[in-house]
């Protein structure tokens, strides 16, 4: 398989593995249509092949693995409607799930920024491999959208109250926190990656859990752990407003810094997520999530939202955006129901386990 620098992502055989790297580090790695499509085709390829025994994602640089989609490019084709955003989502989505039900070792590295996309690629990988660089987050909220490639999926298994703390306030893990959170499995210092991948590759290497056992180190302490029993009694509640009027007379300045954090988040976003996260506790798989991920964030982009969050955050940098609704007690639950019911039969996305 011929590599460019160039490349969006770089795709190649090394050893016993598939390589699969992204390359847009000045945009930290950013997700296009194009890469989505270059990665499902490369891991359908790999899944029958038998001389690839497991599959390595990373990014290039130190910033990021990927910083989430490009939001931008979707911005920019609004004026054609929801055409593009659409085949984004869909075939993304499509992808994550492969990804979750991938046959063999999938093994992601976490390392720098991963947001929004890069969640959704390594996410709900077999093994997920965070450093002393590691930020996660899904920020999605800021840009009035909510947490998708199946970020309500993992986000509801998440500790108690600690799901709805990260979705809504769009706060970034460092590994510790991803790991407690379950957005993450092992920790490995930076300088030890390369070491690691070496091993990985190499056809006599040995088990995959033994070379990155070998490597494994401590992450320290959690922020999100020690801050549970504060999570837990602000983000416990049934609605948006139950936890901010318990924030807003809670002591201390975690709790007043979060409610000016969700001050600024899409009143509409807020909603969708909390009752997108609950409604994924009881579903069946990552894949029915993201059915219904992918119905909130079609009408997100159609009734303008996302498209305001994006300007006010990417393409103006006014950081004033015009929420619609502006207040959370606009927000009504006719509103939740509707966005969360299915679209048009024939424009669900429509996944199921089986075609993982």
């Amino acid at each position: 398989m011929q590599v460019s620098a160039t490349d969006e992502v770089l795709i190649r055989r090394q050893g016993r593995a598939g390589r699969l790297t992204m390359n847009r580090p000045q945009a930290l790695n950013a997700l296009t249509l194009g890469m989505v499509r270059q990665i499902w085709s490369a891991l359908l390829a790999w899944r029958s092949d038998p001389a690839v025994e497991l599959v390595v994602l990373d990014g290039t640089g130190e910033r990021a693995l990927c910083a989430g989609g490009d939001v931008r490019a979707l911005y920019d084709s609004r004026s054609e409607g929801s055409r593009l955003a659409r085949s984004f989502w869909r075939e993304e989505y499509r992808l994550n799930a492969l990804i979750g039900r991938y046959p063999k070792p999938f093994l992601a590295i976490q390392d720098g920024i991963v947001m929004g996309g890069g969640i959704g690629l390594s996410g709900h990988a077999g093994h997920r491999i965070v450093t002393d660089r590691s930020r996660l987050a899904m920020p999605e909220t800021g840009i009035g959208l909510i947490p998708d490639v199946g970020g309500t999926w993992l986000l509801s298994r998440a500790p108690a109250a600690v799901g709805a703390y990260l979705g809504l306030t769009g706060e970034a893990m460092r590994a510790a926190d991803a790991i407690f959170a379950g957005f993450a499995d092992v920790f490995v210092g930076s300088p030890n990656i390369g070491r690691m991948v070496e091993r990985l590759v190499d056809p006599g290497g040995g088990s995959v859990v033994e070379i990155i056992g070998s490597v494994a180190g401590n992450p320290g302490p959690s922020m999100l752990a020690n801050r549970r029993t504060d999570i837990d009694q602000g983000f416990s509640a049934d609605t948006v407003e139950a936890m901010l009027s318990t924030l807003s007379v809670a002591p201390g300045e975690w709790a007043q810094t979060t409610v000016t954090t969700l001050a600024q988040k899409s009143p509409k976003s807020l909603k969708l997520t909390l009752a997108a996260i609950r409604n994924a506790r009881h579903l069946a798989s990552l894949e029915h999530a993201l059915n219904v991920e992918y119905r909130l964030c079609v009408r997100l982009f159609e009734d303008g939202e996302f498209i305001e969050g994006v300007r006010a955050l990417i393409v103006d940098k006014d950081r004033q955006p015009k929420w619609s609704p502006a207040r959370l007690q606009d927000v009504m639950p006719q509103l939740i129901a509707a966005y969360v019911a299915p679209l048009a039969p024939q424009e669900e996305l429509g996944l199921e386990p089986s075609q993982g």
